[in-house]
């Protein structure tokens, strides 16, 4: 970001530190241009967001609907980090642009829907050079126009959108809250303060949204297949370049993923984790300023989000060496097992719990074995007392989608005390964990962590593991291990 790029104030998209322009510039400035139309088509997904946007509608007849996508967030001082769509404005519109809102407005029939939208900086006035949404300095937006023909949407100038909201009804209106203050504000909550968040009213939208994610459609199952085949080559790519016999950085794998991610897909989907030796027991270790050690294990849990914004959620565990040795493949072994149990459990109708319990029940008969567990394998397994899980903390496994955390406003009784149905997507990533201050461990175990991940969808007769692509067994990581060395490194082509 260079100094100097606009000179108004702040509440209009400019930075209040800049210099004034003389007129002669500015008269120079407004002159002389051409206009291109972008070769904007309609989207062939754009179906797949009509019918969503028709089942929201359905579940609400006679409210209207508010679904804003946010607004840019700010890094540094002028700085703002790269903009992701809001989830569920994004399942609904297919729209990646800041700041947009979409409104259902109940036509007695059903709703109407109206795309409010921030239209490119026409030179027309002087924004397309002097406000910090300018065409010069972020590139062309979509004119009203062409953002219809694209999403199949209508459009209106966002300009219009306080006056919209003013218009509504607080006793019929639902807003999905916590995306964009304005439009917060704007509209008042009908049923008192906001306790935990959103109030009851507009909490039902935000629940409805994320029980429809539950299933996903033959496209959505295909952006998760493509992000998925994107991770397996983003795994290719790190293991390609990983030594056996010297230390490396985590930053460094962690950024060869990132250009994969980055080539094949929109971003990484969540922070990745790269946890060598030690590093490994800590669940959501993203500071990744460790290294490799020839002889320990590493621990990499990422994903690349794909365009439209569905996203994988991998983790595999190598032996930087090449090798593991007994005691880890005998802890491998068992962290196998438990997610082998799990995949067989999966079909619909099976308890999300079930599956759950399946895992827990396989980690804890080999915690067992390994003569860790202060009790029978049964009365760890009671529910009043589960101290297995001082070695693995975490579920089997979670909803996977357009988030890596899926359907996460979904009712408990719907999601986690509910029934697996076909055309879910979800995890399976039992693992153990030995904390290196452990003392209840042999030391030969403290600082080893093992977490096995894949990304399964239910069928009408059981489960397919989408990632696939990437071995699972002690034996076949070896040996891919092994070919990927090999093979040596590649450029994202």
């Amino acid at each position: 970001m260079t100094e100097g790029q606009t000179d108004g104030t702040p509440t209009d998209g400019t930075e209040s530190h800049d210099p004034d322009f003389p007129e002669a510039f500015l008269s120079f400035m407004r002159q002389g241009w051409s206009d291109t139309a972008l070769p904007v088509t309609p989207r062939p997904e754009t179906p797949n967001y009509a019918k969503r946007r028709a089942a929201l509608s359905a579940a609400f007849p006679g409210e209207t609907l508010v679904i804003p996508t946010g607004t840019e967030k700010v890094r540094a001082n002028d700085t703002d980090y790269p903009f992701r769509p809001g989830s569920d404005f994004a399942y609904l519109t297919g729209d990646h642009d800041a700041d947009s809102v979409l409104v259902l407005r109940p036509n007695g029939s059903g709703h109407d829907a109206m795309l409010y939208m921030r239209p490119r900086s026409s030179r027309e006035t002087d924004e397309f050079f002097r406000s910090r949404n300018g065409e010069l300095w972020v590139g062309r937006r979509h004119t009203l126009g062409e953002k219809s023909t694209e999403l199949g949407l209508p459009t209106a100038d966002l300009t219009g959108l306080e006056a919209t909201l003013a218009d509504l009804a607080p006793g019929r209106t639902r807003v999905l809250r916590g995306f964009d203050a304005q439009v917060d504000a704007a509209v008042r909550p009908y049923d008192g303060p906001r306790a935990e968040g959103q109030p009851a009213r507009d909490r039902e939208l935000a629940i409805a949204i994320s029980e429809m994610k539950l299933v996903k459609d033959e496209w959505e199952i295909g952006q998760l297949q493509d992000a998925i085949d994107a991770t397996v080559r983003g795994f290719e790519d790190v293991a390609r370049i990983l030594p056996a016999d010297r230390a490396v950085s985590e930053r460094l794998l962690e950024g060869v993923f990132a250009l994969r991610a980055r080539h094949d897909g929109n971003d990484v989907g969540y922070g990745s984790i790269v946890g060598a030796g030690e590093h490994a027991t800590i669940l959501h270790w993203v500071h990744n300023h460790g290294a490799t050690r020839p002889g320990d294990l590493l621990l990499m849990d990422m994903g690349v989000e794909g365009p439209n914004l569905y996203t994988a959620d991998v983790t595999r565990v190598l032996p930087v060496s090449g090798r593991f040795t007994a005691l880890q493949r005998q802890v491998y072994d068992i962290v196998y097992a438990s997610q082998q149990a799990g995949i067989e459990a999966i079909r619909p109708g099976v308890k999300f719990k079930d599956v759950h319990l399946t895992c827990m029940r396989v980690l804890a008969e080999g915690l067992s074995e390994l003569g860790l567990l202060p009790v029978s394998v049964d009365e760890a397994m009671d529910e009043k007392s589960t101290v297995y899980r001082r070695w693995t903390l975490h579920g089997f496994g979670h909803m996977l989608g357009i988030d890596v955390h899926d359907c996460s406003n979904a009712r408990k009784e719907t999601y986690r005390d509910g029934a697996l149905g076909e055309g879910y997507v979800l995890t399976v990533e039992p693992g153990l964990y030995f904390q290196p201050e452990d003392e209840l461990v042999p030391a030969e175990l403290r600082g080893m962590g093992i977490r096995i991940e894949d990304d399964v969808l239910v069928t009408a007769t059981g489960a397919v593991n989408l990632s696939a692509g990437l071995p699972r067994t002690s034996d076949e990581v070896e040996t891919w291990l092994a070919e990927q060395r090999e093979a040596g490194p590649r450029l994202p082509s």
